[in-house]
């Protein structure tokens, strides 16, 4: 099953709007506000590749208020716990 972990960018004050909106995204497992250099981390889970790049490019990044996203794709083969 496919997995990636998207970091988030956005624009001062819409972060909570955005999490509402993502949260709503049935591939997404996780999402959280975060401290740091990123507003905001999202895990997603898909049946397949192309699902996943289509909830990423279609989904996520066309969300009003996002200015940049970091996609990390994980390797299933290195570590791990569930």
């Amino acid at each position: 099953m496919p997995t990636a972990y998207i970091l988030i960018n956005c624009i001062l004050g819409k972060e909570e709007e955005i999490i509402k909106q993502i949260s709503q995204i049935q591939q997404v497992k996780e999402v959280r506000g975060t401290y740091g250099v990123h507003d905001m981390f999202v895990k997603i889970q898909t049946d397949t590749v192309d699902e996943m790049n289509n909830t990423i490019t279609n989904s996520i990044r066309k969300i009003n208020g996002i200015t940049s996203t970091v996609t990390l794709v994980s390797i299933p083969e290195q570590g791990g716990r569930g």
